[in-house]
């Protein structure tokens, strides 16, 4: 069988056992889009209150805010096995049997659990992407429509390699870190917003570090047709989610050696 015939297995049989309790996956879906609803209540009442930020309208700040949900609602979805996989895998000694099956790890991992609900993210990420088109008066052609699923891919890319390192980083302490969260729910909260609102020492991070700003910020601007106020060309925006397949090669990279080096721990 090959990878994505058995992939397409592997995320049937993950939705056939969600699909046994739906009152269950129902609400789960109806609680992320409500919890993720909160945010969007937020960030209407600081706009509300002020106007705009820094010269950045609700339309336009509701621009970031849909890419970056929407793009973390598709990494989320697939990088389940790699989120647990202290807990569920390395804990228990199920990752020695994944070790044994004639198949790439990576592929087991990424059809592990894909949860339903995280479609209450996505459906929420679209409907403000609708009021931004709106809002902000965004024309949408066949190259802004590329350029946005352009940026998607790279940013689902991004938050997938996080999860993959945060799954790198628990061969060593057999534990699902938490900490990773401050690069994913962080990194969703910071790209929420325009990056010429943040210092100097923090666009750089979330520029050549977590090049979030590569996948969120700079496609939007080119998707708004409005100048960078940091100064970067037009093409940057076209270009840049590429970083964000940089980044998980990088990710999948440190991945392969963690697993070269990988001891079981005897569960």
């Amino acid at each position: 069988m090959g990878t994505l015939p058995l992939f397409a297995r592997l995320v049937a049989a993950s939705l056939r056992g969600q699909a046994r309790y739906p009152e269950s996956a129902l609400m789960l879906t109806l609680g992320q889009f409500l919890a993720t609803g909160i945010e969007v209540i937020a960030v209407w009442a600081l706009f509300h209150r002020f106007g705009d930020v820094a010269g950045w309208r609700i339309g336009e700040v509701a621009l970031f805010y849909g890419l970056v949900n929407v793009m973390f609602a598709v990494a989320d979805t697939l990088g389940r096995g790699f989120d647990v996989l202290g807990t569920e895998f390395l804990r228990t000694g199920a990752f020695d049997r994944l070790l044994l099956r004639p198949r790439a790890l990576t592929l087991q991992l990424m059809g592990h659990d894909l949860r339903v609900s995280r479609l209450g993210r996505l459906l929420q990420g679209l409907l403000v992407i609708g009021f931004a088109t709106v809002s902000a008066g965004i024309a949408w052609t066949p190259a802004t429509v590329a350029l946005a699923l352009f940026a998607v891919a790279g940013g689902a890319a991004l938050f997938l390699g996080i999860l993959v390192l945060q799954g790198t980083l628990s061969f060593r302490t057999i534990e699902s870190l938490e900490v990773a969260n401050v690069l994913t729910y962080g990194g969703v909260e910071a790209g929420q917003y325009p990056l010429a609102i943040y210092e100097r020492w923090f666009r750089q991070l979330l520029t050549f570090v977590v090049p979030l700003a590569c996948v969120a910020y700079y496609p939007a601007v080119a998707l708004l047709g409005r100048p960078d106020p940091l100064g970067a060309p037009a093409w940057v925006g076209w270009m840049s989610p590429l970083a964000g397949f940089a980044f998980l090669a990088a990710s999948f990279a440190a991945w392969r050696v963690g697993v070269r080096y990988y001891t079981s721990s005897g569960s």
